[in-house]
């Protein structure tokens, strides 16, 4: 089943509680995550995906270490954070490829897709610079 990300989380008990939604205006947001793939901005995608303040690009991935950053250091000026959702657990961002985004103004954060997901409406709701990367969940 699809996890949403701006409207549901479950608590310690694990039972869904509903939160109420956030409001972008033009913004992507990210609807939904699982079944290997996404929901954003009302679309559909399968696998890996890319998601900029404005648009969604996919994206051939399986792990994070292994991403092409070049779109992302391309787009610095849009991005002052970038999320880097590495599937159902945190992973590893290489010190190469953090030193490369760090050298084009970008601060990486990397954490489960989930966590990324909700981080990700979360700062598109303040207006932040935010980009994400993200590796589908089952």
């Amino acid at each position: 089943m699809p996890h949403s990300a701006s409207t549901w989380r479950t608590n310690a008990e694990g039972e869904a509680m509903e939160l109420t939604p956030l409001k972008s205006g033009d913004r992507a947001m990210i609807q939904a995550y699982g079944d290997g793939g996404f929901r954003i901005s009302g679309r559909r995608f399968t696998g890996a995906v890319m998601v900029f303040e404005d648009r969604v690009l996919s994206v051939e991935l399986e792990d994070i270490a292994a991403a092409d950053y070049q779109p992302l250091e391309e787009a610095a000026v849009e991005i002052e954070i970038l999320l880097l959702g590495c599937g159902e657990k945190a992973g590893v961002l290489p010190p190469e490829h953090r030193a490369r985004l760090k050298g084009a103004g970008i601060s990486a954060e990397v954490m489960g897709t989930g966590a990324a997901c909700r981080t990700f409406n979360v700062l598109q709701a303040e207006g932040r610079r935010v980009a994400a990367l993200l590796i589908a969940v089952p």
